[in-house]
């Protein structure tokens, strides 16, 4: 082996262990170099207050609803203008679907629609919610 190509796979290993900063530890991800954005975590989905999928009447129990509500923030968060994040329970399903966002002062918002569906039949709730300084996003109205 020439000098050359073992600094070339010296180099190698050296941004290979650069770009693997990415780990998981009890669910949550650590962001490496090149990380994405977080997960939604507790205090960012209790901030929704129980988003529009509680105002669409439908009873879900705690784990669907979780779904429901981590669905509605990532659609919020950054979900292309149309694009619809799903999501699936134990009893129900749903899909949520962002608008463009817009500003109200200096708030980011977004309008957005959450279909529910429970044995085969679809609630559709609309609402609209507007990010805060500390990233959370609150419910308008």
């Amino acid at each position: 082996m020439t000098l050359r190509s073992q600094g070339m796979i010296v180099s190698s290993l050296l941004v290979a262990v650069a770009l693997s900063g990415c780990t998981t530890t009890k669910g949550a991800t650590t962001r490496g170099l090149f990380g994405g954005k977080p997960p939604a975590s507790a205090a960012f989905i209790s901030a929704l207050q129980g988003g529009i999928v509680a105002r669409t009447g439908v009873e879900l129990d705690d784990s669907d609803k979780q779904r429901a509500l981590e669905a509605e923030y990532r659609a919020l968060e950054g979900a292309a203008v149309g694009q619809p994040v799903t999501w699936t329970g134990s009893d129900a399903k749903g899909s949520v679907v962002a608008a463009a966002p817009y500003q109200v002062g200096s708030q980011n918002c977004r309008q957005y629609t959450h279909t529910v569906t429970v044995d085969g039949k679809d609630t559709l709730a609309r609402g609209a919610a507007c990010r805060n300084e500390n990233g959370t996003w609150s419910p308008l109205g």
